[in-house]
């Protein structure tokens, strides 16, 4: 999270060994005496990549209320605790009740027993989550002056006069105050961040940037992009430029509004009395602020804004604002809501609310829906894990938008319901749902006994326990999935824990770093829920388990769940279902995007059926003579560590240990066993090193290599004022013209790296390394560099199919190559270390390698470089991950599994979900079915689809 800033740089051991004593700090209750500033990048690094430093740092400036402390209010506070804010309060006076435990995961039995209240019981498990976030526990009442403390207020569970008394004054001091509610299998969102919210971004996205060829001198000047590459911007947009010869005047322009002429081209108000146009340049987005004004509780109930949660329920808003409103009234002339599946208490609550709709509401409906407001009746006390999972997601995303200023809010009322998940028939007998002092009460009140007792007794299999995984194994042991004599959840994950793990895994804690996901994971899970039989497994899905994961053991199942994070596992485990004929549900999130896919056999389409388009390769050429952004110098860094850290001892091991390499290497096609075994020969002969000394000037030589010679090798054979045969100039839009550098002791980054190359080559024969730049400085200034002088006759590969005609030929003769090679035997014992590229260990070179790389190389280019966060992000393939997404996204899972548990077959009743919180968006869709192929046999029609399930129809 936060660390002091100092004033000089420090080491990566330096840092880490401050951060362990910040943290003892924190655990001792001496946060206060550490000054603030930094962010604890090892924690926080894939949440990083989701909300940005600035954003961060405003979290952590802001103070944070919390009120009710049921299954939602913990869901709440747990993910805002996990993001990292200044401070959380909670405030809970109730009683803890054996019903609670439906949903809300921090509680136990024995604080039942012992007379706790919600906000005393879970105070200390919640804290244990963040020990950079202080929680306490809040008792009295909810005053202005206590309220005035706070940044964001968020209420659950409360009566309708707390809340718009808190509400007045929210509103009032404009403070950012959020209400959160859930009834069963439906829930309620409201917000009001006051009347001046300003948004600094709207969307999350990078800013857009794309390459000009030219700009005409007009009173609408036209923008045209170089290389038919489309803008991606709309009207209203507006850009600068960068790096335009000839109308020097755009660059670092003021943002000018953008008008989208087509794909390709787009205007940008008057240029006329600019500079003519010459070539190059670079349009970039410059995302603008937006203000929004709230309105307060009160004002909104009569002119409410819905935020859509699903467009097919578009005509369930209006019911649904005013059945939540009257919900409170009803309680309050009741002292209690409305019975579980009464037929004769939603009598009741329907008279009584067309009755307040018509004389007394603010906001007036031409007609409800009696039968909505029934099954909304029904539901009114319960409380079920997934809902309060979903409807505290997106809360708590809400309190992070309104404390950072970081995406757009909810404006002003979000409702959803999930009345799918009803068995058919939309109705539970009252005298199965009635309460019976059991920890899943909140369950038996929509869906009744008989159906608890099933998910009792079901096996399922989770198939990863990291962010999903965890938030899946929460859900199903507070659902009582696997908690009967014959039920049973499987989990299983090859992985260990990591320190950046424990912002959003919140199974784990610190002391559980190193230790297996999956067995920590099931014991949290456990712990949760004494009941639930849970077997961990360490275990890789793969042809090579099948005997473990063998027939026996995916029939007894009634799910699976993929909680995995590569697209080869999951398509894996989908054969498997298909094969198997098991429902799998699927899901994935990205930053604040996440999708849900219900895959049941006979029915939908299998997760393989359809694929995302794959990644957009950056060409051969491109990556080898002519980068022209940040990705590319950066995948180019990438490309060299491997080349030089890994492929190499990777060979020379083989040569060294299989006495057949050599033979079949030499059967490969094209010029492969050419380079392998030159590979092989430079590593154990040529270039071995003796000393750390040797590593030294092999790094210096290799810097002068990649960065200086080649680069005039470069201009030799296309100098600055080349043109190429159309007469165009060759050093003009996506190519740009580099230059060379010239090696210093004194540029740092010059420095960086040749101390990670040198310690990297090192690494590599077990050689003994030094961080003392004095020691290696000394070295360096021995080392004498032959001047380089470029060669005539090179070629340099300007597009992709010369690069692959260039790389079939070889002018090395393999026969003699071979004979070069010694005998492995006279290397005795020796082996090289290959070493594996890790991106989280700031200590081992690895990164620093990458980003000193990869900036000496935008430098050659004149590309702005990367700082250290970006570059891991790039170069480490990072996928950014926040704790809200996950906990909405397994929500929405859970609500499909309802359904699966009820053996529902109608493809209409399930929904592949896709969400992304940041705009927020919201989308359902039915899921695609199962194709099925049409086959004429004799007088009958056999239509077959890859589940092998056969629809016989008999025709004439």
């Amino acid at each position: 999270m936060y660390e002091p800033t100092c004033g000089m740089s420090e080491s990566p051991c330096a840092k880490r060994a401050r951060l362990e004593e910040e943290r003892a700090a924190s655990q001792n209750g001496n946060m206060s005496e550490v000054q603030v500033q930094e962010i604890d990048e090892g924690l926080y690094s894939r949440q990083l990549y989701v909300l940005g430093h600035e954003a961060m740092r405003k979290m952590g400036a802001s103070n944070v209320l919390i009120c009710g402390m049921k299954g939602l209010g913990i869901e709440i506070a747990k993910n805002v605790v996990l993001s990292g804010v200044k401070s959380v309060t909670i405030h809970d006076t109730n009683k803890t009740t054996i019903g609670d435990l439906s949903a809300q995961f921090f509680l136990r039995e024995e604080d039942v027993q012992e007379g706790l209240t919600r906000a005393q019981a879970c105070q200390a498990r919640l804290a244990e989550l963040n020990s950079y976030v202080p929680v306490s526990c809040y008792d009295g009442m909810l005053s202005d002056d206590f309220v005035e403390q706070f940044d964001a207020i968020v209420m659950c569970d409360r009566s309708l006069a707390e809340v718009l008394s808190v509400s007045r004054y929210a509103h009032s001091r404009n403070k950012y105050f959020i209400v959160a509610e859930t009834r069963g299998l439906f829930g309620h969102i409201f917000c009001d961040f006051g009347s001046d919210f300003k948004v600094t971004d709207t969307n999350g996205e990078e800013p857009l940037s794309v390459m000009v060829s030219h700009v005409s001198r007009d009173k609408d000047g036209v923008v045209t992009c170089s290389d038919e590459t489309r803008h991606g911007l709309e009207s209203g947009d507006k850009v600068t430029f960068s790096e335009v010869e000839g109308m020097v005047e755009l660059n670092g322009c003021e943002p000018r509004e953008v008008k989208v002429l087509g794909p390709y081209t787009f205007s940008v108000g008057d240029t006329s009395d600019l500079s003519p146009y010459v070539r190059g340049g670079i349009a970039t987005q410059v995302k603008q602020p937006k203000i929004l004004s709230f309105k307060s509780m009160a004002d909104s109930h009569a002119d409410p804004e819905f935020v859509i949660s699903d467009f097919a329920k578009m005509d369930h808003l209006p019911t649904l604002h005013v059945a939540w409103a009257y919900v409170h009234h009803y309680e309050e002339a009741f002292k209690q809501p409305p019975r579980a599946n009464s037929d004769q208490d939603a009598d009741k609550y329907i008279e009584m609310t067309q009755k307040y709709v018509k004389e007394e509401s603010s906001y007036k409906v031409e007609e409800l829906d009696d039968k909505l407001l029934r099954q909304f009746s029904y539901n009114c006390a319960a409380e079920l894990a997934p809902m309060t999972a979903v409807i505290g997601g997106i809360a708590a995303q809400e309190v992070l938008k309104a404390v950072s200023g970081k995406f757009h809010p909810i404006k002003q009322h979000f409702y959803f319901d999930a009345l799918e998940c009803y068995p058919e028939g939309g109705k539970v007998d009252e005298s199965d749902s009635c309460p019976q002092q059991s920890r899943y009460d909140g369950q038996l009140a929509v869906f009744g006994a008989s159906y608890q007792k099933k998910l009792a007794d079901i096996k399922t299999f989770v198939v990863g326990s990291g962010a999903i995984g965890c938030e899946l194994l929460k859900n199903l042991s507070l659902m009582g999935v696997g908690c009967g004599l014959g039920g049973q959840v499987t989990v299983t994950d090859m992985d260990i824990i990591e320190k950046s793990n424990l912002n959003r895994q919140f199974l784990f804690r610190p002391w559980d770093v190193q230790k297996p996901k999956s067995a920590v994971a099931a014991k949290a899970a456990k712990d949760i829920n004494p009941l639930l039989n849970i077997v961990a497994q360490e275990n890789r899905v793969g042809p090579e388990t099948e005997s473990i994961y063998d027939d026996f053991f995916f029939e007894s199942l009634t799910c699976v769940f993929n909680a995995l994070d590569n697209v080869e596992a999951r398509t894996y485990m989908d054969r498997r279902c298909v094969y198997y004929k098991k429902p799998l549900l699927e899901s994935g999130t990205l930053g604040t995007k996440g999708n849900v896919q219900v895959v049941l056999p006979n029915v939908t389409e299998s997760y393989s059926s359809s694929q995302d388009p794959p990644e957009k390769s950056i060409p051969i050429c491109t990556l080898k003579n002519f980068p022209n952004a940040i990705e590319h110098t950066l995948q180019w860094a990438r490309d060299s560590f491997e080349g030089l850290f890994c492929q190499p001892g990777q060979n020379a091991n083989q040569f060294l240990t299989d006495p057949k390499f050599v033979e079949r290497t030499a059967k490969q096609q094209g010029v492969q066993p050419i380079e392998t075994l030159l590979s092989v020969k430079r590593a154990l002969v040529d270039g071995r090193p003796g000393s750390f000394e040797d590593c030294v000037v092999w790094a210096r030589k290799e810097f002068e290599d990649q960065f200086t010679n080649q680069i005039k090798q470069l201009l030799f054979n296309f100098p600055a004022d080349s043109v190429t045969s159309s007469g165009h100039p060759f050093w003009s839009g996506p190519k740009r013209c580099p230059q060379p550098s010239k090696f210093s002791v004194d540029e740092s980054m010059h420095m960086d790296y040749i101390v990670a190359a040198s310690n990297l080559r090192a690494e590599c024969y077990g050689i003994k390394g030094t961080r003392d730049r004095d020691v290696i400085k000394r070295v360096i200034e021995a080392v004498r560099v032959p001047e380089f002088v470029p060669k005539s006759g090179v070629r340099i590969a300007t597009t992709d199919a010369e690069a692959e005609a260039m790389g079939s030929q070889s002018d090395t003769d393999l026969s003699e190559l071979r004979k070069s090679l010694p005998d492995p035997k006279s290397f005795g014992g020796f082996r090289m270390v290959a070493i594996d590229f890790e991106k989280d260990d700031d200590t081992n070179f690895h990164m620093d390698y990458i980003v000193a790389a990869s900036n000496l190389r935008a430098s050659n280019y004149g590309i702005a470089p990367a700082d250290r966060h970006k570059s891991k992000l790039v170069a480490g393939k990072i996928i950014p991950a926040i704790a809200t997404t996950t906990s909405l996204i397994v929500g929405l899972v859970c609500l499909e599994f309802y359904k699966i548990v009820n053996g529902t077959q109608n493809i209409e009743v399930y929904k592949n979900g896709f969400i992304n919180l940041a705009l927020p968006f919201f989308g359902f869709s039915e899921p695609i079915a199962a194709p099925k192929q049409k086959v004429p046999y004799a007088y009958i029609l056999l239509f077959v689809n890859y589940y092998n399930s056969i629809d016989v129809r008999f025709y004439c």
